[in-house]
């Protein structure tokens, strides 16, 4: 059993169980669900009917990070998101994450009342952003990425990809703790699908076990993803029960500590399961 103090906007949330993270795209592109709830009124509905289904955490990006996409303008990032931090801030108490690497967009989302951010360049894609982080105490996801969106699956390398994530991880959560940020305000996640191969990916996930050396909890984002589909032959929307077979293996090993999901309900009903038979 493990148990992790997460410190999230000047505040511990503890995590002694595996905790599900609901997706909230609000974008025109995202691979799965985008134009789905590019609305602001659709976001919050769809995070309320998350947080309904299990979810503990909610992810509210407007910028996809999908294989080939490009960033978006700061306004626009900020004109799909802003309102559904706001919107459901109001409504919950469960803890909103937002996905983006812009510092501002970041800025204004934690004062709006999200207490996490979760940005796929690990805190480097703006310079401004490790000091957004420090002044705010938010919690932080820090993603290994080969890569940009732009371009990471552009024959990704790797001589070993398990030992390369891991230093990366490592390295850059000693940086950030160098320049005053908790270890207690991170969370890592070796960026399944981000810059890796489907050989790369499912190398990390049978060595994922490996990243508890870090001492930190592990969020794992492999729901609907392109190697899945690869393997299943399943389009994206059909992709539960193989997303679920890599959590499941996941969990049975206590090698993850936070799923982020689309899936919320079957997710929940997998780590009831899960917990059950491991007592």
């Amino acid at each position: 059993m493990f148990r992790y103090v997460w410190r999230i906007a000047r505040r511990e949330f503890v995590i002694d169980r595996p905790l599900i993270m609901g997706i909230v795209n609000a974008t025109p592109d995202s691979f799965s669900d985008g134009g789905q709830f590019l609305d602001p009124d659709a976001a919050i509905a769809h995070g309320l009917e998350l947080i309904a289904q299990g979810a503990d955490l909610l992810d509210v990006g407007g910028e996809s990070t999908r294989p080939g996409s490009v960033p978006v303008p700061l306004e626009e990032e900020l004109r799909r998101v802003l309102p559904v931090v706001r919107g459901v801030v109001a409504q919950t108490a469960v803890p909103i994450s937002v996905d983006t690497s812009k510092s501002e967009v970041a800025r204004q989302c934690l004062a709006a009342g999200a207490a996490i951010i979760n940005d796929v360049t690990a805190l480097r894609g703006d310079p401004a952003m490790p000091e957004v982080i420090r002044q705010s105490g938010a919690g932080v996801i820090l993603m290994h990425m080969q890569g940009t969106p732009a371009t990471m699956q552009h024959d990704p390398q790797y001589g070993d990809v398990v030992a390369e994530v891991h230093q990366f991880l490592d390295m850059r959560m000693q940086e950030l703790n160098s320049f005053g940020l908790a270890r207690e305000q991170m969370v890592i996640d070796p960026g399944i699908g981000f810059g890796k191969t489907k050989s790369h990916n499912l190398q990390l996930l049978a060595q994922l076990a490996r990243f508890q050396q870090l001492g930190r909890p592990v969020c794992l984002g492999v729901s609907r993803k392109g190697f899945i589909g690869g393997i299943a032959g399943r389009p994206p929307t059909e992709r539960i029960a193989g997303s679920l077979a890599a959590a499941c293996h996941a969990l049975s090993r206590e090698a993850v500590q936070i799923l982020r999901v689309h899936d919320v309900g079957p997710t929940a009903d997998a780590v009831k399961v899960i917990q059950a038979i491991s007592g």
